[in-house]
């Protein structure tokens, strides 16, 4: 097994986890980079969005320089935040009084702990907000991290295998992995009936990375395959039904550590994955025309890339220039045409000239 922590100077652990954790994030923000890059847009904008910094108040005067207070309302801090709350939430939810009993373990992240779905849902509103205030198209944006937030999320279950968490049930296939007793759920802590050395458990977070690496990689190929074709939004539709589904069906199948809602029987975090996949599902229904809401009536058709003429305008520019041409196309003959009289003229003064030319010679 690999030690989760590694290195520890006083009272600071540089653990497995956080480490994994970041280099997904590096990753997946490189592959939204290179998504924007492709599209026409300013690809140094997601690394504004990750660390957007939110100044208020006057600006106070210092010997090195002049500052201004303010908050990191980036995407990658507030998600962070998100994903841990919702962790506790979800925790506490399935019966965990630890956070009530003693909130100071809710900021202790370092621990472990955080919910990917709190995380989407704060990073994305985020990610909205800096979007309008620099407005930019967020269908551009949520289009190309789509694919990168699950290539992102596949990195990060690396640091659940090195953790011993997120796994299945007891298995005998030949891919199941050991647990130690002190990473045992409470129903599977009993040694003699799940003995250390012959117990092997379902590597959940295997599951869900492969699935994540795969729908990740259909993206990108429609993305390429069909550039043309795909309206705006249908990348984000496909992300929400491929994460959603992949995700509802390990969560019913392979995680007993959930809590679950009684009356229904499945976990909460089952649940919302189901509703993403539907909301994916009309998502791309909308786009395609197969529902047609009145709120999406004026939905954009294109890109609007900041900079570039949208179809719109492209449109109108071409209806002014056919205006303009077929004018200048009808004015030419009139300076450059003669008129009949005109030609005849022409010839009898050069016959003049000529006779005259002759007697002079």
């Amino acid at each position: 097994m690999i030690d989760p922590v590694i290195f520890t100077i006083g009272n600071f652990s540089l653990r497995w986890y956080g480490v994994i954790v970041m280099i997904g994030v590096i990753v997946g923000s490189l592959i939204v980079e290179r998504e924007l890059k492709r599209r026409g847009e300013n690809p140094d904008t997601i690394w504004d969005a990750l660390v957007w910094w939110v100044s208020f108040g006057p600006t106070i005067k210092t010997p090195i320089g002049n500052f201004r207070l303010g908050l990191p309302l980036g995407v990658l801090p507030v998600g962070i935040v998100g994903a841990r709350l919702w962790y506790v939430l979800n925790a506490i939810l399935g019966g965990n009084r630890a956070y009530l009993e003693d909130p100071s373990l809710i900021y202790k992240i370092w621990e472990g702990g955080l919910h990917i779905f709190g995380g989407f849902l704060f990073g994305a509103v985020t990610l909205l907000l800096f979007l309008r205030s620099r407005k930019l198209d967020p269908w551009l944006f949520l289009d190309a991290a789509g694919p990168a937030v699950l290539i992102g999320q596949g990195i990060g279950r690396i640091a659940n295998f090195i953790n011993q968490e997120l796994y299945g049930p007891p298995t005998t296939v030949p891919w199941g992995i050991l647990i130690e007793p002190a990473h045992r759920l409470a129903q599977y802590s009993n040694m003699s009936q799940y003995p250390f050395e012959t117990t092997r458990f379902h590597p959940t977070f295997a599951y869900e990375m492969l699935w994540n690496f795969a729908a990740a990689g259909l993206l990108l190929w429609l993305a390429r395959r069909y550039e043309k074709n795909l309206k705006p939004g249908t990348l984000f539709a496909g992300w929400l039904l491929l994460a959603g589904f992949g995700r509802m069906w390990i969560e019913i199948f392979f995680r007993p550590d959930q809590p679950k809602i009684e009356a229904l029987n499945v976990s909460y975090s089952a649940l919302v994955a189901g509703l993403m996949a539907i909301a994916g599902a009309i998502l791309l229904m909308i786009r395609y025309k197969a529902l047609n809401p009145a709120f999406a009536e004026n939905w954009e058709e294109e890109y609007q890339v900041a900079g570039r003429p949208s179809m719109m305008e492209k449109e109108t520019d071409d209806e002014d220039e056919e205006e303009k041409a077929p004018r200048t196309r009808k004015a030419s003959p009139r300076r450059t045409k003669a008129k009949p009289d005109e030609k005849v003229a022409r010839k009898t003064t050069t016959r003049k000239a000529s006779a005259r030319t002759k007697k002079a010679q």
